[in-house]
């Protein structure tokens, strides 16, 4: 079968039922893993050739990186992950199986393994849940998960990046934009529903009811029933990421009723043509309906659909339009991949990178299959080649920047943990053009104190043993809190700048979104000592001359849940504090931690210690 012939074959399967309750919206907040995912892992730390390379690199550009890994003394600092990203692969698969291309990766994937493990090191690769990769190569995982699960088994694989591109049941990068109707509902006008001694007809705008966000009521009709498309930074990551249509169904006693939608289906962003419905929700939830309504001739030809059976109880019944299927599909085609690793080798330990950029707000979900999730989309799209670094940015309207990505990681703290996995702000630019030394040093010290993974992207042959970069990516006690055994994100406890309504210290500085960089903010990460790590970030490109505090109370306020004993901490009369750049200790008998000015882009990291 040709890849072209392949590609039609799964369109016509489609998405597929989605059997197991378990990958289901209404199971996302059941504490339970699939596949025996494994926990306790703490961030990744290594290097990646995205960033440096693009889809140039080559097995001599990934060995020269494992040799400066080892030179620089990195490896053991905890950067063991040496990750080839996108252009590896020979661009079709040859009986069924991807393969290494051979004029960059001439001796294969096996042998690259065996050469990183020797060196005390482990071996990262890259996929895709779409039919290609981003670069093009029509390699993608999808409907081949378990063949290159044992290929990876066989290669000695310890790390998975899996991407996003050209996914057939979404409107992903490269994919056909009228995929949107996969994970829209149709717009709704109306509803009836009919059984023993019960006709309703219920008007969508006047008798429904929207719950979560994004759905909107039309003058006659309502759209916008899915999940919206978390890629960009214009949203909050915290809430509901989705909306219902919602009617309370009385029925005279049990019963089995029809129901029946007007509806006028799309294929585009907020309108499609895949309807759920179901009663009630939670473990509860009936699914009666899961799967595409007949095509009508545009978005507001309403036309009535086929009855769909109800099992109706007595008394109220919640009845529920929807379509949860932007989450639902990139969850199933991420469990596969998982399902096809631990078919492969049952007692293996892959580290599954999820890269779908947020796109289905993967933070509700990732922690089910994946060990870590992309918040956004990537945080760069100049990368290295030839020579040139790329370039990086301190600030953008979208995604491509140190302070885009972590505006939207620093709220993402409740998301993360050892039982679940860690916000993936992407790999860092340090070592970029268009980055100074404070603005790296900020940077690392931001994605160390959100446990983001902490994977280097530049070339490594531009860094010295002892250099400026060096002693950043080097600093043993920033990367501490990193890998702290306690594993708990830090919380963002004060930003200086938040909504008017919020006020100048905000009321939840820890779940606000707050886009405008004009501030400084205080995080507070709790240690397995029974310290706390605090820092202060300058998210302004200029020098801040003003005093900003916290004092214990506060710290305790927003932490006490994850402290390690913090009634000492609250009560402690006086601490020891380090400044984990400077090295430099300090006796504080006030309780209260804070800094009179800060550079532009600048940082001061603190470790906080009660004293008996």
């Amino acid at each position: 079968m040709s890849f072209e012939e392949e590609v039609k074959a799964l369109i016509e399967k489609g998405p597929g039922e989605l059997t197991d309750p378990a990958w289901r919206f209404d199971a996302f907040t059941n504490q339970e893993v699939l596949y025996q995912k494994k926990k306790g892992h703490l961030p990744a730390m290594g290097w990646n050739s995205w960033n440096a390379f693009g889809s140039g690199n080559t097995e001599a550009l990934t060995l020269a990186m494992a040799e400066k890994l080892k030179e620089l003394g990195l490896d053991k600092l905890g950067y063991r992950y040496v990750v080839l990203d996108d252009g590896c692969y020979q661009t079709y698969r040859k009986d069924g199986r991807i393969l290494n291309e051979e004029t960059k990766f001439p001796s294969g994937f096996r042998a690259l393994a065996d050469q990183l493990h020797q060196m005390g090191l482990k071996f990262g690769m890259y996929n895709d849940i779409g039919t290609n990769l981003c670069a093009g190569a029509a390699v993608g995982t999808c409907g081949h998960e378990k063949t290159d699960a044992a290929s990876y088994a066989e290669w000695g694989v310890d790390f998975l990046k899996v991407d996003n591109c050209y996914y057939l049941w979404d409107n992903a990068t490269f994919s056909d934009a009228a995929n949107a109707r996969y994970v829209y509902a149709p717009n709704v006008s109306k509803i009836s529903v009919k059984g023993e001694g019960l006709e309703l007809e219920l008007s969508a705008v006047k008798d429904g009811v929207l719950w979560g966000e994004r759905a909107e009521k039309k003058e006659n009709y309502v759209t916008n029933l899915g999940t919206f498309d978390g890629t960009g930074p214009a949203a909050s990551p915290v809430g509901i990421r989705s909306g219902e249509l919602r009617f309370v169904i009385e029925a005279p006693a049990d019963m089995e009723a029809e129901l029946c939608v007007t509806y006028a289906t799309g294929k585009e962003e907020g309108v499609g043509a895949w309807l759920q419905v179901a009663l009630g929700e939670g473990k509860d939830a009936e699914l009666c309906l899961d799967g595409f309504l007949p095509e009508t001739e545009d978005k507001e030809a309403f036309v009535t659909s086929a009855p769909i059976r109800l099992s109706l109880k007595k008394g109220e019944n919640l009845l529920r339009l929807m379509n949860h299927r932007r989450q639902e599909n990139t969850l199933h085609s991420y469990a596969a991949m998982l399902e096809g690793l631990r078919l492969a080798d049952p007692e293996g330990d892959v580290i599954l990178s999820i890269c779908e950029w947020g796109k289905t707000h993967p933070q509700n979900w990732g922690w089910k299959v994946g060990d870590s999730w992309r918040i956004l989309n990537d945080i760069t799209f100049q990368v290295g080649s030839n020579g040139d670094p790329g370039r990086g940015a301190w600030e953008s309207d979208y995604t491509t920047s140190v302070t885009s990505q972590y505006n939207k990681a620093v709220i993402m703290d409740e998301f993360a943990g050892l039982d679940k996995g860690w916000n993936d702000p992407d790999m860092m630019m340090i070592g970029m053009n268009g980055l100074t030394e404070t603005m790296c040093r900020t940077h690392f010290a931001m994605w160390s104190m959100m446990n983001s993974p902490l994977m280097l992207g530049m070339d490594l042959r531009r860094m010295e043993k002892g250099d400026a970069l060096h002693k950043i990516v080097s600093n043993a006690a920033i990367i501490a809190l990193n890998q702290d055994a306690l594993g708990v994100q830090a919380k963002r406890i004060l930003a200086t700048k938040l909504t008017e309504a919020d006020g100048r210290v905000g009321t939840r500085p820890d779940q606000t979104y707050v886009r405008d960089n004009d501030r400084i903010d205080i995080l507070a990460k709790p240690l397995a000592d029974g310290s706390v790590a605090l820092s202060f970030f300058n998210l302004s490109q200029q020098e801040k001359k003003e005093a900003v505090a916290v004092d214990a109370a506060r710290i305790v306020k927003y932490l006490r849940e994850k402290m390690v004993r913090p009634e000492v901490f609250e009560q402690a009369k006086s601490f020891t504090v380090t400044d984990l750049w400077t090295g430099e200790t300090t006796k504080n008998e006030t309780g209260s931690f804070g800094i009179t000015s800060i550079e532009g882009c600048g940082d001061v990291t603190l470790k906080v210690t009660p004293n008996a």
